[in-house]
């Protein structure tokens, strides 16, 4: 995950060196330190998931401990304003239940040596790019022509192969492909087709492949089309206020038709939100089309402001769902004829395909895997591809047959659309009838199908307290041995939340 270089003197002399990390802490002596943030971190990426984890902490570090403050450090001043406010607070009580009385500061990594040595002096360091994300639904994202003049009216290149020609077409997917290939066909000058456009799946499912293919035949057909990736929208932005170049920021994104953004889920920060907004406002009321891609609905994008999500929610929504067997068999052998290009004589048999379609994930990234596995088994052991050498390559991808672990986004996610009430609505102070219930419903929910104590509940209901959980799982319990309908329903949640 790209954040912008912002690095700051923090006026302070460094603690007591800790630990060594790739992302830049100084190597340390403190092993019962270091094994306490092993396991602050393990129980973070726990709570949170590996999505959010892996793209707002691999770079934070412990840089030392002085009694009871522990010192973590992270590069970019925009990073540390993140997650000083969203996650600090929980920092501070994973630590404190490590070392008790603990109190967590974060602050911006600096130049200073941890050998004694007289502090370096501090220089801005220039902003590095995204690293592209890994398989056919990967963004991209372009470092700037210079750091005194950020230029986002080039967009985030684009991939070639991700065309309308290559994009395999199920029902899982058709009304997200011909609502794409609408807006990528509208001439020059002509007005909004869907506005905006807005594609949610999961990952894996061609959200950036639509995206891209909409860009690249928008500009064969004479439009000025931008494609960006939020994090660089983010880049830009920041970049433009560190400059004080925000005015022809604006501008840059304003002269054009259409503006399309991917992994809206990403962007973060109050200023930003509101730059987004003004722009994408600046575009719709003008005519000019927008299309925009998250991992979930407009509903369920908790970190953005209400007026954005409401503004998103009033365009045309799609979502692409699973991929079913027959279109995974004909993804399979689309790429297939890919690679037989870059590898004259490879082949699969039909019966391998049809194995790797069955039995190997639900979205283009664990396929590409699949097939991978097995052109480096034939070429790098020259065995023939058959059935029993793709069950032994492909074994640790096979779905497994026991039931998958539930979490509670999914959970918030199922009964809040059950109940037509949004995920803000059920972790708000909010005590109306029509949004307790599903609360109560979401915890009752919670408590049997995790592994969670009432207490990390509690914690991800909205910071409650664990009796308020106790109290909800307990009315539920009632409610369900006697209410035969709410009974029902439950068992339709808990069904739903396990598929």
């Amino acid at each position: 995950m790209f954040k912008p270089e912002d690095v700051q003197p923090t006026g302070r002399g460094a603690l007591a060196p800790i630990c060594a990390e790739a992302s830049g802490a100084r190597p340390g002596s403190d092993s019962s330190h270091r094994e306490a943030w092993d396991r602050v971190r393990r129980r973070l990426r726990a709570e949170i998931g590996e999505e959010v984890y892996s793209s707002w902490f691999p770079r934070i570090a412990l840089d030392g401990m002085e009694g009871s403050l522990v010192q973590l450090s992270v590069p970019t001043r925009f990073l540390k304003t993140w997650i000083q406010q969203h996650y600090v607070e929980r920092l501070g009580e994973l630590w404190s239940e490590e070392v008790p009385g603990a109190r967590v500061e974060l602050i911006v990594r600096t130049a200073v040596m941890r050998n004694g040595a007289a502090a370096a002096p501090i220089r801005a360091v220039t902003p590095r790019p995204a690293e592209p994300r890994r398989g056919e639904d990967a963004g991209h994202a372009a470092a700037p022509r210079s750091a005194a003049q950020p230029d986002v009216s080039g967009g985030s290149p684009l991939d070639p192969r991700l065309s309308f020609e290559t994009y395999r077409i199920g029902s899982s997917n058709r009304l997200a492909h011909a609502a794409a290939l609408k807006v990528a066909e509208a001439p020059p000058g002509a007005g909004a087709v869907f506005n905006p456009l807005y594609l949610h799946a999961a990952v894996g499912l061609g959200k950036t492949h639509l995206l891209q293919a909409i860009a690249g035949a928008g500009a064969q057909n004479g439009r000025r089309v931008v494609y960006l990736t939020a994090e660089r929208f983010m880049y830009g932005f920041v970049a433009a206020l560190k400059n004080q170049s925000s005015l022809a920021f604006k501008e840059q994104l304003r002269g054009i038709d259409t503006l399309v953004i991917d992994d809206l889920q990403f962007l973060q920060g109050k200023s930003v939100q509101q730059e987004f907004c003004h722009t994408l406002n600046a575009l719709m009321d003008t005519g000019r089309q927008v299309v925009v891609a998250a991992d979930r609905p407009p509903a369920e994008l908790d970190a953005l402001e209400e007026r954005v999500r409401s503004r998103l929610a009033g365009g045309l929504v799609v979502e692409i769902a699973p991929l079913d067997e027959e279109l995974r068999h004909a993804i399979l052998s689309a790429r297939v004829g890919a690679l037989a290009q870059q590898h004259p004589g490879f082949n699969v048999p039909a019966d391998v395909l049809s194995f790797i379609a069955r039995s190997c994930g639900q979205n283009g990234r664990d396929l590409d895997g699949a097939l991978n596995r097995i052109l480096a088994h034939n070429q790098l052991t020259s065995r023939a591809i058959t059935l029993e050498m793709a069950e032994n390559a492909v074994r640790d991808l096979v779905r497994s047959s026991e039931p998958r672990r539930v979490r509670v986004d999914d959970i918030l996610r199922v009964v809040a659309k059950h109940y037509n009430v949004t995920r803000a609505d059920i972790l708000s102070q909010r005590r109306t009838a029509n949004v307790v219930k599903p609360r109560q419903v979401a915890m009752y929910l919670a408590k049997t199908l995790t592994l969670r104590s009432l207490p990390e509940i509690g914690r991800r209901f909205g910071g409650r307290d664990h009796t308020t959980v106790l109290h909800a799982v307990r009315k539920i319990e009632g409610l369900v041995g006697s209410d035969r309908a709410l009974a029902d329903e439950v068992e339709a949640l808990k069904r739903l939340v396990n598929e």
